[in-house]
């Protein structure tokens, strides 16, 4: 190492969170392969937990062997007007670096470490009619922004800086906007149809920078139009050129099905959502749950098998992120849920373990999130992770449904919506026939991963 580079090195050492966002901003300036690895010397100086300042390096040394990862950097970074950016590197250190170091003394004080995301769902109010959606039989309720304030609030305590925005469709309760702007420190990563992205939606998301919408595809024109209605396909690709036009990054939803499995893994697929401006993709299976549950929707045990192997071929090759919700246990160490790295409050205000399990204990009107988040219910399911070995089959639902049953049964107080017993109820044979075939094919896969794979990048989280 030169002396040139000792001597930046102990600056780095004496820069703190604030001077980071700053630092980080003037070397960004230049997107060269060069500053974007020294910016990941200065983000190892932050967190005091080791795990974090061992995923820095290993994402150094992705940069540094030229991959894709390194794409998606830069894309971030052209690709982001100055407002967004600047939000981003905030998030960055308030999610990550600093954001680490909050979360631990909170646990000092409470024992209780908290989660790093928070998923709310301030209204279910949605103007289009779904077959299969997850929260198609919960009641149009909505938070007032009062209640909403007070949760962030708690949550900020806590060391959570990512809020997840669910619905119903978030884009329809307007005064959200003002939630948005009055949490400046706060990003919020909105999941919506995208119908309602107009100029002047994109504007204001464009204006605030702590705003990345999360757009909800089936596939092309036939599979989105087929599930969304008519024409819903061109509202979406409308909305993607207006919010590149704004330089606003956005990310898409996909929601896999035995119908749509051969599009979402195709390549010509991706580089679409590629070509489009999409910087990230979520990868969900349409779960028998919410409204009219039924297992014909749920993608084949080979099927999934199929997406796991796909986007671990996508990943090694394209310049976009990828997250597969069902699939990525081996990143999680397991299912997430619980409280351990995220939970869901709904429109109601009841406080569940997961966006897709939809029973509680406890509402958010009642109590405190602290108090909720350990509950007896919430602890129990902590206690159990992950629930298998195999971390290819994370999930309590369909992966290890004798533990969600557990948890509805004999945790839970009650049920979310009319009919959510129905998967610990009628389709319990059906769901653990699934949970077999699958962990089949996934035991094999579990095998076949070399032991690099199989160390989980969120173990010590």
């Amino acid at each position: 190492m030169m002396r040139g580079d000792l001597s930046l090195l102990s600056y780095i050492k004496r820069l703190s969170s604030n001077k980071f966002t700053s630092a980080a901003l003037s070397l960004l300036s230049n997107t060269s392969d060069e500053q974007l690895i020294w910016l990941t010397y200065l983000a190892e100086k932050i967190p005091r937990k080791d795990s974090y300042k061992k995923k820095i390096r290993w994402i150094r040394e992705l940069f540094r062997q030229k991959h894709p990862s390194l794409d998606v950097a830069r894309r971030i970074l052209r690709e982001s007007n100055p407002v967004q950016r600047k939000k981003i590197v905030n998030f960055l250190v308030n999610q990550f670096l600093e954001g680490t170091n909050r979360r631990k003394a909170f646990e000092s004080r409470t024992g209780y470490y908290p989660p790093r995301a928070m998923l709310i769902s301030p209204t279910m109010r949605c103007n289009l009619d779904c077959y299969g959606c997850y929260a198609g039989d919960y009641s149009h309720d909505e938070l007032e922004p009062e209640l909403i304030h007070r949760i962030l609030s708690e949550a900020k305590e806590m060391g959570i800086s990512l809020v997840v925005v669910l619905g119903g469709e978030p884009f329809l309760k307007k005064d959200l906007l003002e939630v948005y702007e009055a949490h400046p420190d706060m990003a919020f990563h909105v999941f919506t149809h995208g119908g309602f992205l107009d100029e002047k939606m994109v504007e204001n998301v464009a204006r605030l920078g702590n705003v990345m919408p999360a757009i909800s595809l089936e596939g092309f024109r036939d599979e989105t139009d087929k599930r969304r209605g008519k024409g819903h396909f061109e509202k979406v690709v409308q909305s993607m050129d207006l919010l590149n036009e704004a330089e606003v990054l956005f990310a898409c939803s996909l929601t896999q099905t035995k119908e749509n499995t051969d599009v979402l893994t195709s390549e010509r697929f991706i580089d679409f959502l590629i070509a489009k401006g999409c910087i990230l993709v979520w990868y969900f299976m349409c779960v028998p749950i919410g409204k009219n549950p039924d297992m014909e929707l749920l993608p084949s045990p080979e099927q999934r098998n199929l997406m796991r192997e796909k986007l671990r071929t996508f990943r090694a090759a394209k310049p976009i992120l990828f997250v597969d919700f069902w699939n990525d246990g081996h990143l999680t160490d397991g299912c997430m849920a619980g409280g351990r790295m995220y939970f869901h409050i709904n429109a109601k205000g009841d406080v569940e373990p997961c966006v897709f399990c939809h029973f509680a204990s406890d509402n958010i009107r009642e109590t405190t999130l602290l108090k909720a988040l350990n509950s007896p219910l919430f602890k129990r399911i902590r206690s159990l992770q992950p629930y298998s070995e195999n971390l290819l089959r994370p999930c309590m639902l369909i992966d290890e449904p004798w533990v969600g049953r557990e948890m509805a049964l004999q945790y839970a107080r009650y049920f979310t919506h009319p009919g959510a017993e129905t998967l610990f109820g009628e389709l319990s044979y059906q769901i653990d026939h699934y949970a077999k075939q699958y962990g089949q094919i996934a035991d094999v896969a579990w095998d076949e991963l070399n032991s690099s794979e199989k160390q989980s990048f969120a173990r010590n989280a």
